[in-house]
Formats: C-alpha cells, sequence, structure tokens
C-alpha cells in the first residue's frame, strides 16, 4: 500500500509533529515505524504528500512527505479522530 517500505527509510518527525503530538500520544520513532507497517488506508496527496490513517492507541491520521532521493519520510503533521 505505501510507495516505501518503513523498515528501509528513515523516518524524521517535524518540530511541531514531535513536540505536539508524539508528546501526547507518549509515541517515539520506534512507534511512529510500527504504526506505518500495518496502515488502514492511504491516500497520495500531490507528487510527494501522503495522508496515512492507522490504528494505533485509536484510529490517527498521518500526513508524510516521502522523498526518494533521500530515502526519507518526513511526518509533517497528525490529528486524532
Amino acid at each position: 500500500m505505501l510507495p516505501f517500505d518503513p523498515d528501509e527509510v528513515h523516518i524524521e518527525p517535524s518540530k511541531h509533529f514531535r513536540n505536539l503530538r508524539m508528546r501526547k500520544w507518549n509515541w517515539d520513532v520506534n512507534d511512529l515505524r510500527d504504526a506505518l507497517r500495518a496502515p488502514i488506508k492511504v491516500v497520495p496527496r500531490g507528487r510527494r504528500k501522503i495522508e496515512v490513517w492507522v490504528r494505533e492507541g485509536g484510529s490517527k491520521k498521518l500526513v508524510v512527505s516521502h522523498i526518494t532521493e533521500e530515502n526519507l519520510v518526513l511526518v509533517i503533521t497528525g490529528t486524532e479522530g
């Protein structure tokens, strides 16, 4: 479903996401990687941006950007719902 393998890419949360959402959800990068391994729904939103719905401690939506040249996934933001 995802255009990348969560185990093979470098995952970098944005400062906003790290300080607000990851702290609130009590997540670290390993929890983020685990959530991306089993997405419920994946919707591409442009050339690099992807919306990913996961169910890890409740239903959450993550907005990520996949940069293939650098083998990097930047987690921009997330919401609960």
